[in-house]
């Protein structure tokens, strides 16, 4: 071979070599930039919690400890939907939020609370707590409790739901509706079936079926039934999405594996706005190296919680 073929041989191996290089960059800053994408989907996504807290009142407020673990869960969410608020002189949540206001400095965290709700002297209140420099209440209602001659066949719910409409600028879907609801165990699948009353209702109020329901529903274990389920309206219509699915287990208990607390989502574009996979019990034992007994004095359910997929556009826009 001349001296003239071995250099043209020379160059062009050189090239392929340069070539295949390139591409191989070029695919390198490909994948990361779609796994910048979806860190940042994740990052900047809406997360929506709901949360039995078990007995919040005055005591729970005044543990430390456990209002540190508190601390750390609700600054994981956008939107919290705190139940099992007892809390009759309404000084804990006061002193939770503006506790939370001073850990996470970096948002800034209002509440909104239901009526005392109980049929006797045991009282609960829905509260929800979230960050107002991204979402705003729009309006708000707690479900009418039967008045006169109602009886236990028509007063369906131990607590009533509470129900509030938000606006998200920074999520793809700008409007949503949730139904707060944490129900007796022993009426738990009655009370489930009349949330379909309920989210029918708010339809026929404000015109829209971007709904999520969310809360301690009772909804698994011995509290339901094979049977008790075909009779369930949000089971038997395939409109409304069971985002926590019956194999999960949200309570803290190592003998337990129930799916007591839920998210139900309805309408096609929340649907559409819900991130894949992100519905599911934050087990803040596990992710917080608790022992059982330590996580057990904060509550014995986990939180449920949701991602809903951010506007870009309009996170450019304002630079977020």
């Amino acid at each position: 071979m001349s001296q003239q073929h071995e250099w043209e041989l020379t160059k062009l191996c050189f090239t392929h070599f340069y070539r295949v290089r390139i591409l191989c960059e070029m695919r390198t800053a490909l994948l990361l930039l779609v796994v910048g994408l979806c860190t940042l989907n994740v990052a900047l996504s809406l997360k929506i919690c709901a949360f039995n807290v078990k007995s919040f009142g005055e005591a729970k407020a005044n543990n430390k400890k456990v209002m540190g673990i508190l601390l750390k869960i609700l600054s994981r969410c956008d939107l919290c939907l705190i139940q099992e608020v007892r809390d009759s002189k309404g000084g804990a949540i006061q002193a939770l939020v503006k506790d939370l206001n001073r850990y996470d400095k970096s948002n800034s965290y209002s509440y909104l609370e239901s009526e005392r709700l109980g049929r006797k002297t045991y009282k609960e209140q829905y509260v929800y707590i979230y960050r107002n420099n991204v979402l705003q209440v729009k309006e708000h209602y707690q479900y009418p409790k039967l008045e006169g001659d109602g009886t236990n066949e028509t007063d369906v719910f131990s607590r009533e739901p509470f129900i509030v409409r938000f606006h998200s600028p920074t999520t793809l879907i700008k409007d949503f509706v949730l139904i707060g609801q944490h129900t007796s165990p022993k009426t738990a699948m009655k009370e489930m079936d009349e949330l379909y009353t309920v989210f029918k209702g708010i339809y026929k109020k404000w015109k829209t079926d971007n709904v999520m329901i969310l809360g301690d529903l009772n909804a698994g274990c011995s509290y339901v039934t094979i049977k008790g389920w075909r009779s369930v309206r949000l089971r038997s219509d395939d409109k409304f999405h069971w985002l926590i699915g019956d194999e999960q287990d949200t309570t803290v208990r190592q003998k337990t594996h129930c799916a007591y607390d839920r998210i139900i989502v309805h309408g096609r574009e929340i649907i559409s706005s819900i991130v894949p996979d992100s519905a599911q019990p934050f087990n803040f034992k596990e992710n917080f190296h608790l022992t059982e007994e330590e996580a057990l004095e904060v509550s014995d359910h986990f939180p449920v919680e949701v991602d809903l997929k951010p506007n870009h556009r309009y996170l450019l826009r304002h630079e977020l």
